[in-house]
């Protein structure tokens, strides 16, 4: 089996010239044991979702990450996703909270899903590198998450501005997004310790779901690296 950090490739799938192009990986999935099947261009396409495939399709393993799991790491920067519709803007907050170095992302019951062939491309890779949790309830575990010593801090429209909160990022922190048109419910706010808002100095109304999130995660990581 050829496996990266998490997943676990049970099967390739490449036409003749990705594998003459890929050596090292096809070297790599031969001292793994990995069965690889080699395809032409109208097949790969069929496998695949995109215009352009890149020429290889792996089966693997989904990881089953529990929040247990995240917890016992001691996290000191967590996302949290509440309905997250959009499998793009997902994907881009997998790989803004990896470059920011986060610890996990958390997608609560609702959201969509991460293993979706939009959010994984949007990851860049992402994906691989930290622990994902899905099909969790939100305020169970916001609560979870809290009990673990992290401060939740609910993104909302009305909240304290995130300039003003240097301090307070410097603390182990879970940072809660909600839905791209309908922002987090209530029950969910109530649970967060604050209300953060991401200051706008122009005319328009809100950022979008990735670059809040882009934001508010590197205030986190600047001020925990201070």
């Amino acid at each position: 089996m050829l496996a990266s950090t998490t997943h676990v490739i049970r099967e390739l799938f490449v036409t003749e010239r990705t594998a003459d192009a890929e050596v090292d990986v096809m070297r790599a999935a031969a001292a793994r044991d990995v069965p690889v099947v080699v395809v032409d261009e109208r097949v790969a396409r069929s496998l695949g979702d995109t215009v352009h495939p890149q020429g290889m399709v792996a089966v693997v393993d989904l990881p089953r990450t529990r929040l247990d799991d995240v917890v016992r790491r001691h996290p000191r920067l967590v996302v949290v996703l509440v309905d997250a519709a959009d499998p793009g803007n997902a994907g881009s907050v997998i790989r803004t909270a990896d470059a920011a170095g986060a610890d996990a992302v958390v997608f609560t019951r609702g959201s969509t899903d991460p293993y979706a062939g939009k959010c994984v491309r949007a990851t860049a890779g992402s994906l691989f590198h930290l622990p994902v949790v899905t099909g969790v309830n939100a305020v169970t575990s916001l609560e979870l998450l809290r009990e673990a010593g992290l401060r939740v801090l609910a993104t909302t429209t009305a909240g304290e501005p995130l300039n003003e909160m240097d301090h307070a990022l410097r603390e182990p922190t879970a940072w809660v997004f909600g839905n791209e048109a309908h922002g987090l419910p209530a029950d969910i706010t109530q649970v967060a310790d604050r209300e953060v808002s991401v200051p706008i100095h122009g005319r328009a109304e809100s950022l979008n779901l990735a670059a809040a999130a882009a934001v508010c995660l590197y205030a986190s990581a600047r001020a925990q690296r201070k």
